[in-house]
């Protein structure tokens, strides 16, 4: 049987922190890394989290991350910013765009953001709730395609990966604990879904991968063996997937022999430029407040508005800790004895 530990948030922070930077990462890069993956947890998005400490780790060794890097804006305007990541991590790069953004955005209304030499930025809703919180809308999108070796997920009708799990990530401030938000890959699932989904020997939803013989499969062993993943929605996924490589495309970059575009593009909103912004979040939460008072359909216990569900699992691990599947621990322990960290 598959068993798991179970941490405070607090504890996994620290394990994360601590060995981020015995891999040569300052103190403040660390901490943000670490608060950042434990809030996906949190959230109830372990797909996006502590999981991911090990992958970084290789990625550190293999000189795909450089922990001690810092974002930089390399050009911009009163309202754009393109931003080079210098392949730092891309969690301390996105919240310190961000940042930036929600600064210019109060000063011209609009800001938008393109970004260039980034890393895995981990979950999307993060920076969402970030401008949400700053009485912002945000919409964040990340994603690439190519013609050769484009990536996990099959374009509709195809047989090969040519495109990300290029999600999508749009914040809503209330003005309470639970901002609109929706997250979402442009595949049926997440990448690091199927992770999560390895690591319990658990079987995948129907409908979401194919094997490398383009047959439909629940294993997450055919993926690993050349499978791919689904659009969400068929072909309106597939064009969803394909529109946010073109907005990534912004920052200038193309590969001419993969046929290949993508990046990282935000857009940040200050609501305040338009609509007085107590009011409108009173009127967006008295919106999501009636719409959840619909009666539920058969097989549903109530309806609920985007951001939620992070809400409730954040209070509830908060009290009770966070699950870790034994075989993502043994990894973060092989990795303390490498560098010689105490994880306790």
């Amino acid at each position: 049987m598959q068993t798991s530990y179970r941490f405070s948030a607090d504890q996994l922070q620290q394990m994360a922190r601590n060995l981020f930077m015995a891999a040569g990462t300052p103190l403040d890069i660390a901490e943000t890394v670490a608060e950042i993956l434990v809030n996906a947890n949190l959230a109830g998005h372990d797909s996006h989290g502590v999981q991911f400490v090990p992958p970084y780790l290789d990625r550190i060794e293999n000189g795909d991350i450089d922990p001690a890097a810092s974002p930089q804006v390399i050009q911009e305007t009163a309202n754009t910013m393109l931003v080079d990541g210098h392949k730092s991590f891309g969690h301390y790069m996105s919240r310190q765009a961000m940042a930036w953004a929600i600064d210019k955005a109060k000063q011209a209304a609009v800001c938008c953001v393109s970004f260039q030499n980034f890393t895995h930025i981990g979950r999307v809703g993060e920076y969402a709730e970030q401008a949400a919180k700053a009485a912002c809308i945000a919409v964040i999108t990340s994603g690439g395609a190519a013609k050769e070796g484009g990536g996990q997920m099959v374009p509709f009708g195809g047989a090969r990966g040519a495109l990300g799990t290029n999600p999508i990530a749009v914040g809503v401030p209330t003005g309470d604990d639970a901002p609109f938000i929706i997250d979402f890959a442009t595949s049926v699932i997440a990448g690091g879904k199927i992770m999560v989904a390895h690591s319990k020997n658990a079987d995948l939803p129907a409908g979401s991968i194919v094997d490398k013989h383009g047959q439909p499969s629940v294993k997450t062993a055919d993926f690993y063996d050349g499978g791919y993943l689904l659009p969400a929605g068929g072909h309106k996924g597939y064009a969803l997937a394909l529109l946010f490589s073109l907005l990534g495309g912004l920052a200038g970059q193309f590969d001419q022999e993969r046929t290949a575009m993508g990046g990282m593009f935000m857009q940040v909103i200050d609501v305040a430029a338009f609509t007085p912004p107590e009011a409108y979040q009173q009127n967006v939460r008295a919106l999501l407040n009636g719409l959840k008072a619909t009666p539920p359909a058969p097989g549903f216990d109530e309806v609920l508005a985007p951001g939620d569900f992070e809400r409730r699992s954040r209070r509830q691990r908060l009290a009770e800790g966070i699950e870790v599947p034994e075989s993502t621990y043994r990894k973060i322990e092989e990795w303390a004895d490498k560098l010689n960290v105490a994880l306790m």
